[in-house]
């Protein structure tokens, strides 16, 4: 049996000219920083400086997760990426009774304005770019990171930044929605318009397929659906009014990058060609930044293992690696430890560490695009393009990407794949050292890093406080306001944002866009 990539694409021993016969270099290959932006968005890439190092952390209480950043940014990483606790990822309050167990455990438990404060206490957002990896409760934490940034004294208009915003991949893959798909995208268009208003450096939506990946998604499908989705974004926003050179600057997207190093690079390269051209040819973008789709990177968290963790640090490696030589803008590499359980300074340390060796200890930052002409990675990045185009081309056929979504054809997908990796990992076929291969006997001793289970009941007192100090009435009020835009057409995070001033706290402010849209039920879930 001949092999394959990871995608199931043929995958030759030897490539030579004759894999690209009939290929124009110049028409597929082109320069960094020129249409289709294969080799890279801009000119100079890392030899002008290298990708932004930007390590996502966050637990417990905001104290903790301020004091880890701190650390982070001693450290020398170069922009900070806040993990949020599911409860704040879900619109609940940490004293909901749905939160209970679960305060603080994934990311740091953020439930109104006060805890922001203290969660960027001590740092200047004027001097930072900050990721916020936050989806159905996106524009919530915005406004309060927006406030927390105006108390400073910095004008939202010097604010730099992300925030996820991708609601789609969360009925495909992982799960942290609220509202059903149609509000959504009204809730996303809203944040376009009011961050090209307000916040004109934020980059308004990272559009992933990281989760996708980590699902089980296949490259090619990682490609596809991601791109797809951008599509119905972009369609949802030129609907509503918006022009697509106003906004499209703006989209920034989210991948994996895994251990296979040849088609990781192909796939970046792949994507920035594909998305270049859906933006011209399908929707008539002639800015050149609409046409550039710039992305971070994290490294494949599913493929760390509990089993041998120090492995781990060398998959980081290989990983990021992968990321770098496909021309990432910023890059997350995963903590040894993380199969375990939450970072550990130390491994949160070496992992930011492992970063800078590859920027400043080799010599990958020297020249732009360095597999450019391969015979193997120009033939994977044309096998890539080629097969997720024809997924694109079926999810159009079905409607789009919401469509497909209710038809429930990503989600069957990456199901298919994930059950596929499984068989090759029980059997053998795929190769995981430590797992199923060079395995040692006994159990290693780890100490991992836990959060303290405390912190729910302390944030239960904190919230109790503040509804006995605050305005009730003045915040009823807010909340009505948002209520009556969810029922008509206002922008709602104007509302929004008087409300969480009046120290409305997170739930509050979901709970008013959920009495008006309702919360989604997949069809599945019965």
């Amino acid at each position: 049996m001949d092999p394959v990539t990871q995608s199931g694409l043929p995958f030759a021993p030897v490539y030579g000219p004759d894999a690209l016969a009939g290929w124009d270099p110049a028409t597929e290959l082109g320069t960094p920083g020129a249409f289709p932006y294969t080799r890279g968005v801009y000119p100079s890439m890392y030899t002008g400086r290298p990708w932004t190092m930007r390590q996502y952390a966050g637990f417990g209480t905001a104290v903790e997760s301020n004091e880890r950043y701190k650390q982070l940014l001693a450290a020398g990483t170069t922009g900070l990426s806040v993990a949020f606790d599911l409860p704040t990822q879900m619109g609940y309050d940490s004293d909901h009774p749905l939160a209970h167990g679960e305060v603080g455990k994934v990311g740091v438990a953020i439930d109104s304005i006060d805890d922001m404060r203290i969660l960027f206490g001590g740092i200047p957002l004027d001097q930072v770019s900050t990721s916020m990896t936050i989806n159905a409760p996106a524009s919530v934490l915005l406004l309060l990171y927006q406030l927390v940034a105006e108390e400073q004294g910095v004008a939202a208009s010097e604010l730099n930044g992300t925030i996820q915003n991708d609601v789609l991949k969360e009925y495909i893959a992982r799960g942290t929605y609220i509202y059903p798909p149609v509000q959504s995208l009204r809730l996303i268009t809203d944040i376009f318009t009011y961050c090209r208003n307000e916040i004109p450096k934020w980059n308004t939506i990272s559009i992933s397929g990281y989760h996708m990946a980590e699902a089980g998604a296949t490259p090619v499908q990682e490609v596809a659906f991601t791109l797809s989705d951008g599509i119905e974004y972009v369609k949802a926003a030129v609907e509503s009014g918006q022009d697509v050179d106003e906004f499209a600057p703006r989209l920034a997207f989210f991948f994996v990058s895994r251990t296979t190093i040849l088609e990781e690079v192909a796939k970046f390269r792949a994507a920035r060609r594909m998305w270049a051209r859906i933006m011209r040819e399908r929707f008539g973008a002639k800015d050149p930044k609409s046409l550039m789709l710039r992305f971070h990177t994290q490294t494949a968290g599913v493929q760390l293992t509990a089993q041998q963790p120090e492995v781990n640090m060398v998959r980081v490696a290989v990983q990021g690696l992968a990321a770098a030589l496909g021309g990432t803008q910023s890059l997350h590499t995963n903590s040894f430890d993380e199969a375990i359980a939450l970072p550990s300074e130390k491994a949160a340390r070496l992992a930011l560490r492992t970063q800078q060796v590859l920027a400043y200890e080799t010599d990958i930052c020297g020249t732009v695009d360095p597999f450019a002409g391969s015979y193997v990675v120009e033939s994977l990045t044309d096998g890539i393009e080629e097969a997720a185009m024809r997924l694109i081309t079926q999810i159009d056929d079905m409607g789009g990407a919401v469509a497909a979504i209710e038809q429930g054809f990503q989600k069957s997908e990456i199901e298919r794949s994930a059950y596929q990796i499984a068989l090759e990992i029980d059997s053998g076929e795929r190769t995981v050292v430590g797992l199923n291969k060079f395995t040692i006997e006994g159990k290693e001793h780890y100490d991992p890093l836990r959060v303290n289970p405390a912190i729910e009941a302390e944030q239960g007192e904190r919230l109790a406080r503040l509804r006995s100090e605050r305005d009730n009435d003045e915040v009823q009020r807010h909340l009505q306001r948002i209520r009556e835009a969810a029922a008509g057409s206002d922008n709602l995070l104007y509302p929004m944002k008087d409300a969480l001033r009046a120290r409305a706290t997170v739930g509050e402010v979901s709970d008013a866009l959920r009495d008006v849209w309702g919360q989604y039920i997949p069809t599945d879930a019965f």
